[in-house]
């Protein structure tokens, strides 16, 4: 059984028929056609399908379509542009992180939230909010350093 959910992905308003308990992740997938965010491990372990739920880091692999009725929705796509990066994204670039690629939903959308919420954060605080998110490139560190150029602490 089917119903129909409307919701605002990276600021346009999208409405889809779905099975309610099916996984956000597939919605945006299957329904959407995004790209992003990516099927990690499918318990919410790793983070690769992290989107912000009205500014809320959410695993969309675990969260049904039905919970984010009416709310919007933000993934990789939806943070910045070409043309105007969000200063994550920038720093991203400039601190030479991405390898592969696929787990940058999980650290750049988490870590949008604390800098939103909390614009100087310590190095305890970005490793607090980024813990439980898996690279397996290895960039830690570079992430690490990111985040603290988004930020405007010294990296």
């Amino acid at each position: 059984m089917t119903e129909r959910i409307r919701l605002v992905v990276d600021g346009r308003p999208a409405e889809l028929d779905a099975d309610p308990a099916m996984p956000l992740l597939y919605a945006l997938h299957a329904e959407l056609g995004l790209a992003n965010p990516k099927f990690g491990c499918g318990l919410a372990q790793c983070g690769a399908c992290t989107v912000q739920v009205d500014g809320r880091p959410t695993r969309s692999c675990v969260t049904p379509v039905s919970a984010v009725r009416g709310k919007t929705i933000t993934t990789l796509a939806g943070l910045g542009t070409p043309e105007k990066p969000h200063p994550l994204q920038a720093a991203y670039v400039a601190e030479q992180v991405p390898q592969c690629g696929y787990c940058l939903s999980g650290w750049m959308l988490t870590a949008a939230a604390l800098l939103r919420d909390t614009p100087k954060p310590t190095d305890r605080q970005i490793r607090d909010a980024l813990g439980g998110l898996k690279c397996r490139c290895g960039t830690h560190m570079a992430i690490l350093r990111a985040v603290k150029r988004a930020a405007g602490t010294k990296a």
